[in-house]
């Protein structure tokens, strides 16, 4: 093999150097990862990928994914060399408030990065997801002569990524879709934390890969040679039809006098002493910070020309593409800018009370999916092989399989975090609008990723059914408790739990035209009682009075399943003399987000209000004075009768909401639950 020419040699030290900076500008960080990858990073900005920093944004660009996104500085540095909106001075404000240059990889707040990565193994499982898009886009739309969607998705990840269960759940799926457009630049540094991976992680890794379906290559040198590693990316890209990971060994903290090789060098900057000795045995400066020598700058420069060459030649194909096929462009620019197709919200089903039959909630949901499915191409999802029990299928609808590309239903297997990563990359590609499902209590196996749906202001739709102990049979094991808490606890995402089918279409509705938040729609297994009132414009609320009486004695406040048996309590109580106002709450956040006005017509806070619903009490207290909720685990046994040993009957709720009625007229005054300051910004500011 050739050896490196010089000019090779400093860019990929000025690499090295400038990753070294960032984490000692801000003393935090990691230059340990950056400068052993400088190699790999080098080739994929100077000569593999297709960009345009000119429009970061262009569609048709390769994607990159960061997945050991603790080495950011080493993206920011490419950003920086290949003329993205990142100057030196963002750089040295690494790691500081407010800056480009987060101390992991967030999409929103940095030209050219694709996903927030961070948590390991997340990064690898959205590429799954990018790859998916790519594929699935290019079976719809291209057409011979225009290869309209034609990229790779690149990845860097490190130990820690294959060591994450959730990388190995998207990786096997990735093996059996065939998505050879996923090429996987493995750090191999035989360091974590900890110290050595001799500590916890010797298994053969390409094996592993390899019995996924994966093309594996190794790569032992590039330090002194790129050629190696110049092969086996192009093998990569020969190879269509198997994902791609190619090892490549590596030293941590490459060209530090003490670090190199040690786990020090991972987490911690070198020190200025250790800094500019590397720098100097580089051949550059070593008091200057963010050097970047004129022939190493003029060297990027030429690479970005030549991608953004690419991006203008490109969008040429496109107008001509657009003069032959105007249906199809107009359907890629509606769909990347993110707009509906006209009308489709009006598809939504309405139940009309007493005439409709009722059905269980994930049964709403189905018939929402079959309206809007046929008229919305960019609707694509499935669920963790739960598709008979999640009702997540249509008519017609057609997998995604290795020979059907064009397919929009994903089997993802059981393989539930691994689906919720897939599905944020599936968003992150643009173009489409990504659905996923399982069984509620199954959240906590992907909480994970759901966050990073949240967090990356990604608006997933997650249909979580079988959301209660209304399940029944299945036992305590299947029913959700805590969850419903653990996702209204989370910010910007909106967890509905709809009473009917109206509210369904309703709960769909709002995640349509969310753009910035996630929507989990939870659904009964059992057949729920429709409301008189309930509509999708009432359930766009969060919060609406179901049952009216005038003055009312008491309020029920209840969700899902719980509503049903509050109506009829409500007539029970009504009917002797205590007055009941029944209040349905598909959605907190929703309510929440409503005008003070509004929500305190609904409920008042100063009328004793009994909350009802069939998971833990918390977040329950601020809307109501008492509580019927789980205060444990909940048991096997038919639907009704395990509602009826924890209290979810008729007669129950009657006689705890006489109970609280009581307690107050002997109390002598009803607490205001309204009646409590609310200050802008209660911790100075937000994000």
């Amino acid at each position: 093999t050739n050896s490196m020419s010089e000019l090779e040699q400093l860019c990929v030290n000025t690499i090295r150097a400038v990753s070294a900076d960032q984490p000692q500008a801000a003393n935090s960080g990691h230059p340990g990862a950056p400068m052993g990858c400088a190699p790999m990073a080098h080739l994929l900005w100077g000569e593999t990928m297709m960009y345009s920093s000119k429009d970061p944004a262009w569609i048709n660009r390769d994607r990159f994914v960061l997945s050991n996104g603790h080495a950011c500085a080493l993206q920011y540095t490419m950003l920086h060399l290949t003329g993205y909106n990142l100057t030196a001075k963002d750089l040295s404000e690494f790691r500081k408030i407010e800056s480009k240059t987060p101390g992991h990889p967030e999409w929103y707040d940095t030209e050219g990065i694709e996903v927030c990565t961070g948590p390991l193994g997340q990064g690898i499982s959205n590429a799954v997801g990018l790859a998916i898009a790519e594929r699935h886009l290019a079976a719809t739309y291209n057409e011979d002569n225009y290869p309209i969607f034609d990229h790779h998705t690149y990845v860097i990840c490190g130990d820690g990524c294959l060591q994450e269960g959730v990388s190995a759940e998207a990786s096997s799926l990735a093996g059996h879709l065939g998505l050879g457009r996923v090429i996987v630049l493995y750090d191999d540094n035989n360091i974590t934390i900890d110290g050595s991976t001799e500590l916890s992680f010797t298994e053969d890794v390409l094996k592993r890969y390899e019995a996924y379906g994966w093309h594996t290559q190794t790569v032992d040198e590039v330090v002194e040679s790129l050629d190696a590693l110049r092969t086996a990316i192009k093998n990569a890209q020969e190879v269509t039809d198997k994902p791609s990971l190619i090892k490549v060994k590596t030293l941590i903290g490459q060209g530090s006098p003490t670090k190199q090789g040690h786990h020090s060098a991972h987490g911690a900057p070198l020190g200025t002493d250790d800094l500019a000795a590397a720098k100097k045995a580089w051949g550059l400066p070593g008091d200057k910070m963010f050097y970047v020598p004129p022939e190493v700058q003029e060297y990027f420069d030429k690479a970005a020309a030549i991608g953004d060459a690419k991006r203008i030649a490109w969008e040429e194909l496109f107008a001509k593409f657009s003069a032959e096929f105007p249906d199809k462009a107009a359907e890629i620019s509606r769909r990347f800018a993110g707009k509906l197709p006209d009308g489709l919200l009006d598809k939504l089903p309405k139940h009309e009370f007493g005439k409709d039959k009722e059905v269980a909630t994930r049964k709403s949901s189905q018939m929402c999916l079959e309206a809007i499915a046929p008229h919305m191409p960019e609707l694509i999802g499935g669920s963790a092989d739960l598709t008979p029990s999640n009702l997540t299928d249509y008519k017609d609808v057609v997998d995604f399989q290795k020979d059907s590309y064009m397919g929009r239903y994903l089997r993802f297997g059981i393989r539930e975090h691994g689906m919720v990563a897939i599905t944020n990359g599936i968003f992150a590609h643009g173009g489409l609008r990504p659905y996923c499902a399982t069984f509620l209590v199954f959240v906590g196996y992907c909480i994970g990723s759901v966050r990073l749906s949240a967090l990356s202001q990604f608006p997933v739709l997650f249909i979580m059914t079988h959301d209660s102990i209304g399940l029944g049979e299945d036992g305590p094991t299947h029913q959700p408790i805590e969850t419903l808490e653990s996702l209204r606890s989370m910010p910007n995402i909106n967890v509905y739990r709809p009473a009917d089918t109206n509210e369904t279409a309703g709960a769909y509705h709002v995640a349509l035209t969310s753009n910035k938040t996630p929507t989990v729609i939870c659904c009964s297994r059992t057949t729920t009682k429709a409301l008189q009132v309930s509509s999708i414009e009432l359930a766009g609320k969060g919060g609406y009075v179901a049952v009216e009486t005038e003055n009312p004695d008491l309020i029920l406040v209840a969700s899902g399943s719980e509503v049903g048996p509050c109506v009829d309590a409500a007539e029970k109580l009504t009917a002797e003399g205590i007055a009941t106002r029944v209040v349905s709450m598909p959605c907190q956040e929703v309510f929440l987000a409503q005008p003070a006005s509004y929500q305190r017509v609904v409920l008042p806070g100063t009328v004793p209000t009994l909350s009802v619903e069939a998971a833990s009490p918390h977040g329950w207290h601020r809307f109501s004075h008492s509580q019927i909720a789980m205060d444990g685990f909940g048991c096997s046994g038919a639907s009704a009768d395990v509602f009826k040993k924890f209290g979810f009957t008729v007669e129950n709720i009657s006689n705890k909401g006489k109970e609280l009625v009581d307690f107050y007229k002997q109390a002598g005054n009803i607490p205001d639950l309204n009646n409590r300051p609310v200050f802008s910004a209660m911790n100075g500011g937000a994000h």
